[in-house]
């Protein structure tokens, strides 16, 4: 299950003053701990993380913040069986392999979010339209990177990132297609992609 960043931090707060300590800390404590300035914050990211199975609270008690490990879906429909390696260029043995692979193993604690492609800007990538990108929620990007990016506040893309002086240029990958050249003002990262769903049926 993705998590924040702020997210994890509260969990690792919790986990390292617990074992220290050997109680949970006070809202007052991890506001402390985690530089922050109001209650409410705490509660709210507290709360967020007891609906996602990852804290558990009792009301009736002070110090009852625990930290669960996180939980399983019930159908396992977030998991699949991973039965081996196929090959793409010469054949190899075909075994099967007791393993299983879900979004989790490739997310894991990063807030990442799926957009839809419409259009073959990113067709040389294998990216195409009716794909699904997923993406991780960030605001900077190295060079080259495939990213989101908002131009002008309103157009969002899917391109590869890269500076040029003041200037960003926004690269698609299909030669048919020019890039998109704008003033580094202009353009806000949304994410970058971590990888690709795609349907066949």
């Amino acid at each position: 299950m993705a998590i924040t960043r702020r997210q994890k931090e509260v969990i690792d707060f919790l986990s390292g003053f617990t074992q220290k300590n050997g109680y949970s800390p006070s809202y007052e404590e991890i506001a402390s701990g985690l530089g922050l300035n109001s209650l409410a914050t705490v509660h709210k990211h507290v709360t967020n993380l007891q609906n996602k199975g990852l804290l558990q609270r009792a009301h009736n008690r002070s110090r009852s913040i625990d930290v669960l490990p996180p939980r399983a879906s019930k159908r396992g429909q977030d998991r699949l069986p991973l039965l081996g390696r196929i090959a793409a260029g010469k054949p190899v043995e075909a075994i099967e392999a007791a393993e299983s692979i879900s979004l989790g193993d490739i997310i894991g604690n990063r807030e990442v979010f799926a957009l839809e492609v419409r259009g073959d800007s990113m067709r040389d990538e294998h990216i195409v339209s009716g794909d699904y990108v997923l993406v991780e929620r960030t605001r900077t990007a190295r060079e080259g990177e495939i990213i989101v990016a908002l131009v002008d506040g309103s157009e969002a893309t899917l391109k590869r990132f890269y500076r040029e002086g003041a200037m960003i240029r926004l690269q698609p990958s299909n030669a048919e297609m020019a890039p998109i050249y704008a003033p580094a003002a202009n353009v806000s990262i949304q994410g970058k992609v971590l990888g690709i769903l795609r349907k066949y049926a």
